[in-house]
């Protein structure tokens, strides 16, 4: 009877053993798992990496990407343009002014009016076009103030909403946005891709030159679980680097390609919207202190990501 009893209990010290050892692999693998795909970890906030024209994470990969949370209460956010003056400054009767100088990608992410609360930006990204008037071509609004152009109604804008942190939405669309609030932070672009999910190759709405010539890009995408995708595409690392087919400059009808490969590889959701900012000798991005490209022209605004 004693034996008996002694083999009922082992047995059962096993079968707590086993399920506990079950529980602390799957704990293990979930912990892997939000490490490795960020999509899936509720602390992310923002992420810089390569990739090749797949969406694949490579360290010889021309893609400079960063994915970010709009979301996280680690993230602020803000927009600069080009002004002889400071952001936000009022005339004597009370009115905004709008001074516009050129300023290129350097200038405009280091100058006193790209800080935010007294601190410089973690990331950055060039964004609208500039005129010949030296003023941003679409609409620009930094922190609920204007500084729009000509297209603003026209050409598509991305924007992330004001609000507390976990009410932040990302947005692109033409025009300003139904709900105020998500007019807090726009920036201008052209060249829709995305729309409410649907990919279109856009090659012959660019023109020639846009298309197969002037193929430095510089894109922004939103997924279905409201992260945000930044790219540029630097082609001219394809001198350095061994050219293949999925590391090489980005043709329209790649932007499929390599966006949903981003959005998949870490666990993104789904691409819903899709847009390009201004290409050519106007594309750079910034993160963490370092200038990873910048082909020299003037730029009508970028967006800025601030770490509090």
């Amino acid at each position: 009877m004693w034996l008996k009893k002694i083999f009922l209990l082992s047995i059962f010290i096993i079968t707590i053993n086993l399920l506990s050892g079950c529980k602390e692999e799957t704990a293990n693998s979930s912990t892997k798992l939000a490490k490795t795909c960020p999509g899936e970890n509720a602390q992310f906030s923002i992420e810089f990496f390569k990739t090749n024209n797949q969406g694949q994470k490579s360290a010889k990969g021309i893609n400079h990407v960063i994915i970010f949370n709009p979301k996280s209460p680690k993230l602020d956010f803000k927009v600069n343009v080009g002004l002889s003056h400071k952001l936000y400054a009022k005339n004597q009767q009370g009115k905004y002014i709008r001074n516009y100088v050129q300023k290129e990608f350097n200038q405009i992410i280091t100058d006193a009016n790209s800080k935010l609360n007294g601190q410089r930006p973690l990331a950055a990204i060039n964004a609208d076009y500039i005129g010949t008037d030296d003023q941003p071509q679409g609409l620009n609004i930094s922190r609920g103030v204007e500084y729009s152009g000509a297209f603003k109604n026209r050409r598509s804008s991305f924007g992330i909403s004001g609000g507390r942190p976990q009410e932040r939405q990302a947005t692109i669309q033409a025009g300003r946005r139904y709900n105020n609030i998500l007019n807090y932070n726009l920036v201008g672009g052209n060249g829709r891709f995305y729309r409410q999910g649907k990919f279109k190759d856009i090659c012959q709405d660019l023109g020639e030159f846009a298309c197969k010539q002037a193929t430095n890009r510089s894109m922004v995408a939103t997924t279905s679980k409201g992260y945000v995708i930044l790219l540029v595409n630097d082609i001219k690392a394809n001198s350095v680097i061994e050219p293949s087919q999925v590391n090489q400059e980005l043709l329209p009808d790649m932007f499929d390609d390599v966006l949903t490969g981003i959005a998949r590889n870490n666990c993104l959701g789904k691409i819903q919207e899709g847009m390009l900012f201004d290409g050519g000798a106007s594309p750079g991005l910034y993160y963490n202190e370092k200038i990873y490209l910048e082909n020299g022209g003037a730029i009508g605004s970028v967006f800025l990501i601030y770490k509090i």
